[in-house]
């Protein structure tokens, strides 16, 4: 569509408005809206003919209708979505609300008379940490009557899981069984969620807008920008700084058998703003070798042309390279090849979860094409059997006002090998092995408010950062120091070996000196016959952990899901069950009133 000239009889602003607004609008809409305009202009409705005609403002709700957004969030992805939605629901004239799962009870849902859940699913088919106890207490409630509810979900997710948006399925099955109605179908979002979820918003909306507006007012509708992105967000995920690798320091000693990464950003000129507790998002590209690899279990060349979700072209070698996930083989992924090879043994395969899963664990697409070869599959369907290439995010290493406008992040190498082929971590090798001191990467902020330092500066806090953990930790404590913060800050790391493993070890000695450090305990579990863990000495420091917990401090972990975090949570419990003499159920109920008052957080990954 042709712009608004720059000597058109509008300001600057108009211009730019118009130039904005006018391309989003549909054929039929831009019929609608010319006549409108002439009628307007023409029937007297503005006085007059001759006076300057007033752009009338668009039609908003008859009243003020209620609308609650209800989230559920590990990284914070759902948050910002519902925070955005909620301000756009706003501007529309509608009364909304924003409600965290871990701040609501499900009976609280009889009184919401229209309700937008957006929720996360976490690992294998988990809620939030947050919305647990609200998803646990929802779905085994059988007493809520929502007939007088309508209702929307989208869920958030990973493709690579099989249990994939599992959340939002739950919520959206659960939520019509207590009679509640759809306003618009679940929508389910991979890791690139950001079109999904603004096609699910702008279809809410329009059916919102439909329930609302009397039915003798023509609907005038100006669909919302992508993504909802505040205008002053310069640098962004879709918009990322190009950050200079300043420093590239292997942390762990000879004779380790992890390659540990302290690597160094900057920031200059970015403007870019982050807090404790925040991530940084990096885009990488995957490793030439391996996309090789691929290409050659294909039995395609490299240098076929195929088009990208954009429209513009491209060789498959570059676009397999930079731009798509070429190495996670999901059930999504079998289940396409599937559909293009009419393969029996694959179909097989996808009738039996339990085989399928253990075939992906441990294998890449690459194993799928060398395991089921087959010439029914072009360069182009290759594409779109893959999804975009995902962002990576890494704790924040370092406090800003300390670090200024540098970034610091403790990134594990992943390098390991199974059924026969080398692997690599996508990201932790495009850092250690592919990106030189002086090159520039792709990189923006993630904020994380799930995971900030207590707003009181004399709250104590308890971190539990075993390995690589241990990144936002170290942010925490430059932050308190930078700060002059009083409170008690107590670390609890462990990695394999003191001698080469010992990450940060002589700042963290320095910080003990300085008495910015509290106190350190570690568990180096290859250094004893029997292997000790963070877990283990946390049940050894029980009843100094609990009268932290009871002066009001602030318990912390970050790392592993899979294990550790189980782990310490399991401790943790026993701990507040031991000292605070309670039974098991109460000392569960203890630690799950700590989450809900933001007293227990966790990162993991």
């Amino acid at each position: 569509m042709t712009p608004i000239p720059d000597n058109a009889p509008f300001t600057p602003e108009q211009t730019a408005w118009l130039n904005s607004f006018v391309p989003t609008l549909q054929a039929t809409q831009i019929q609608w809206l010319s006549g409108f305009l002439a009628g307007w202009q023409y029937s007297g409705a503005n006085g007059s003919s001759q006076q300057p005609m007033v752009a009338p403002a668009l039609a908003a709700p008859a009243a003020k209708i209620p609308v609650t957004v209800l989230y559920g969030t590990e990284s914070g992805n759902a948050e910002a979505l519902a925070d955005q939605a909620r301000k756009e629901l706003s501007k529309r004239g509608y009364k909304a609300a924003l409600k965290d799962m871990g701040d609501i009870e499900p009976k609280e849902l009889e009184k919401i008379e229209n309700l937008l859940v957006i929720v996360s699913t976490w690992g294998e088919g988990d809620p939030p940490d947050r919305a647990t106890e609200f998803y646990e207490k929802f779905m085994n409630n059988g007493s809520a009557d929502l007939k007088n509810t309508k209702f929307s979900v989208c869920g958030l997710g990973d493709s690579s899981y099989s249990e994939f948006c599992k959340i939002g399925n739950d919520f959206d099955a659960r939520l019509e069984a207590l009679g509640g109605t759809r306003i618009f179908n679940r929508a389910e979002c991979d890791v690139d969620f950001e079109p999904v979820f603004q096609k699910w918003f702008d279809d809410v909306l329009a059916e919102l807008d439909k329930l609302t507006q009397p039915a003798s007012a023509p609907a005038v509708q100006i669909l919302s920008q992508p993504g909802l992105a505040p205008a002053a967000a310069t640098w962004s995920k879709a918009n990322p700084f190009p950050s200079e690798l300043l420093e590239r320091i292997v942390l762990n000693g000879t004779g380790s058998e992890k390659e540990t990464l302290h690597l160094e950003f900057s920031l200059e000129g970015s403007g870019l703003q982050y807090l404790p507790g925040d991530s940084l998002g990096i885009k990488p590209a995957n490793c030439p070798e391996v996309v090789d690899d691929l290409i050659s279990a294909t039995g395609f060349k490299g240098a076929e042309e195929v088009k990208r979700a954009d429209g513009t072209s491209g060789t498959l070698r570059d676009i397999l390279i930079e731009e798509l996930d070429s190495t996670v083989l999901s059930r999504k992924v079998v289940k396409e090849y599937a559909g293009l090879t009419k393969n029996k043994k694959l179909e097989e395969l996808l009738a039996d979860p339990k085989a399928l899963h253990a075939y992906t664990e441990g294998r890449e697409i690459v194993d799928l094409f060398a395991n089921y070869p087959s010439d029914e599959v072009s360069p182009q369907q290759l594409t779109e059997l893959l999804r975009l290439l995902p962002p990576r995010l890494y704790s924040i290493a370092s406090s800003q006002a300390e670090r200024e406008e540098e970034v610091h992040l403790t990134v594990a190498t992943v390098r390991y090998e199974s059924n026969g082929r080398k692997r690599k971590g996508v990201c932790s090798t495009y850092l250690a092995d592919r990106i030189a001191v002086g090159d520039s990467i792709p990189v923006y902020i993630h904020p994380n408010n799930r995971f900030r330092l207590p707003e009181d500066p004399e709250t104590p806090i308890i971190m539990v950062g075993p390995g690589t953990g241990i990144a936002p930790f170290r942010s925490f404590i430059e932050e308190r120091a930078a700060t002059g913060a009083k409170g008690k800050n107590w670390l609890f790391f462990g990695d394999q070996r003191f001698s080469y493993d010992f990450l940060y070890q002589l700042e963290w000695l320095d910080y003990l000196k300085d008495g910015v450090l509290t106190r350190m305990d570690t568990a180096f579990s290859r250094d004893t016959p029997a292997k000790v863990y963070v877990q283990h000495r946390l049940l050894e420091k029980s009843r100094e952990i609990y009268g932290w917990l009871e002066e009001g401090a602030h318990f912390y972990v970050c790392g592993d899901m899979h294990y550790m975090a189980k782990d310490v949570d399991l401790a943790l419990q026993e701990i507040v069950s031991k000292e605070g003499g309670l039974s098991a159920d109460d000392a569960k109920a203890y630690v799950s009133r700590l989450t809900k008052e933001k007293r227990y957080k966790r990162d993991v990954y």
